[in-house]
């Protein structure tokens, strides 16, 4: 385990020192930008799955995301502040991400391999690496570093590496009245995270195994301010990095004592304390129930004033300055989001897209720009409500519906009985039906019956 302070990489990277650090991070905290708001959390299944989360706050203006699908194969020229090429690369990996500005400006995503990386603001503790032109092709604007990285990279140890040589330039963005002060999260699928950070002209690395991001102060300052919070039964000289693996937030896991307002030093205890109580998942799938959950915590209303936010103020079709929020799973290779439209959560399966695809494909987060509501409609004497399931009675109806599943079953097994049943009113009848067969296995269907009378079968699975 490497120490989170600053690591020392070659000529490029060099080590900050922790107090001159600290004590400037002390000075600027009082006032730390009201701009700063993203939050972001990394949880791990029991099966391993390693899924990272986050909020995209903006409060100034619709940053109107997309979907963005980069393909392998596919080649990219950057420009640097003075016009000239800047580095240019031929994609090695797939990725998926958010964009902003509706360019290929990806601040969000993660690639075929289960790297994923985070851009979010720092705002008064980020300086870039001064441009030199003389190395505009080996130079990289800070925007096209998440797309840089996600399409050539598996690993945050080849990021580690490659960031040692790598000038990231500042670039001015019109839409935004400046230039993005930004630090970025990196993890993978063996939950080895980092943050990178530019202070003073020089490319920061943070170990992070907490998974926890908001803003500024800088990464270090966080880590050594969650030690005044963190084992709280250890006093406070004797704590050290290594407690933060085993947190303890007060008694009982109350929280006592953790303050609840906006800003990002605060977000970031509460970000780590709720990550390090969540409940244990499963599978990746359960754990993106999970992140959501946590993540809604950190949802901002439009009038607030903590959101991120640069140039003119236009927030005409805000509902909300938590514009989406995100959740990569690493290991199953999905991607997960709702927005400031619809909560609803919709998915981009890795193993459905075409990464050999020539072109760059671009999908608006929202097709409709409004909440998705399922209206429950009560029958009749009120016993049942579509899109809820309720207990049903072993009738004909459902003895006919486990034969035609039997019909289409690969089987000679013969019904022996019915288990149980649930049913739930749609445009027509959703039968859950367990039945077990003379052959002593036991299994489940789903099966839809239409207004007419006919059978169709949603699933089959075997219980045992």
């Amino acid at each position: 385990m490497l120490n989170p302070s600053e690591i020392t990489m070659r000529n490029e990277i060099k080590r900050c020192k922790t107090c001159s650090v600290l004590i400037a991070a002390i000075i600027s905290v009082s006032s730390i930008q009201q701009a700063d708001a993203c939050t972001g959390i990394t949880l791990v299944a029991e099966d391993g799955a390693v899924v990272f989360g986050r909020t995209q706050e903006w409060g100034t203006f619709d940053l109107r995301s997309r979907v963005v699908i980069i393909p392998r194969g596919y080649a990219i020229q950057t420009e640097m502040p003075d016009g000239k090429k800047g580095l240019a690369w031929t994609t090695k990996y797939g990725a998926v991400g958010l964009d902003v500005l509706e360019r290929n400006l990806l601040i969000d995503g993660m690639n075929e391999k289960g790297l994923s990386v985070n851009l979010f603001y720092n705002e008064g503790f980020t300086e870039y690496a001064e441009y030199d032109p003389k190395k505009a092709s080996q130079s990289v604007p800070i925007l096209a570093l998440a797309p840089y990285l996600l399409t050539t990279f598996e690993a945050v140890d080849e990021v580690r590496k490659a960031l040692a040589d790598l000038p990231v330039v500042g670039v001015h963005e019109e839409a935004i009245g400046g230039t993005p002060p930004l630090h970025m999260m990196v993890t993978d699928q063996s939950s080895k995270a980092i943050v990178v950070e530019f202070t003073n002209g020089i490319t920061t690395i943070h170990d992070a195994p907490l998974g926890v991001i908001t803003n500024g102060p800088n990464y270090d300052w966080h880590i050594n301010n969650l030690l005044n919070y963190a084992n709280v039964d250890v006093p406070l000289p004797h704590r050290k990095f290594e407690d933060l693996r085993s947190m303890k937030f007060g008694a009982g896991a109350r929280l006592y004592g953790l303050p609840g307002d906006l800003t990002s030093p605060s977000r970031f205890l509460r970000a780590a304390a709720y990550a390090s109580t969540a409940r244990k998942t499963a599978d990746g799938k359960e754990t993106m129930y999970e992140i959501f959950r946590i993540l809604d915590n950190f949802n901002l209303t439009v009038g607030t004033a903590a959101a991120e936010g640069g140039s003119e103020l236009n927030q005409e079709g805000m509902r909300s300055s938590t514009i989406w929020t995100t959740a990569y799973d690493t290991k199953n290779l999905v991607l997960q989001y709702h927005t400031m439209h619809n909560r609803r959560v919709r998915q981009v399966d890795y193993q459905k897209i075409d990464f050999d695809a020539k072109e760059i494909v671009r999908l608006p987060l929202d097709q409709v720009k409004s909440q998705d509501i399922e209206e429950l409609i009560v029958p009749k004497g009120g016993e049942m409500m579509a899109g809820g399931w309720s207990e049903g009675e072993i009738d004909q109806t459902t003895e006919d519906a486990v034969v035609f599943v039997l019909s289409r079953m690969n089987t000679s097994g013969k019904l022996k009985r019915i288990v149980q049943v649930k049913k739930q009113i749609v445009k027509g009848m959703n039968y859950d039906i367990t039945f077990e067969l003379d052959n002593n296995t036991v299994w489940n269907a789903v099966v839809y019956r239409d207004l007419s009378g006919e059978f169709s079968i949603t699933k089959t699975s075997k219980i045992r």
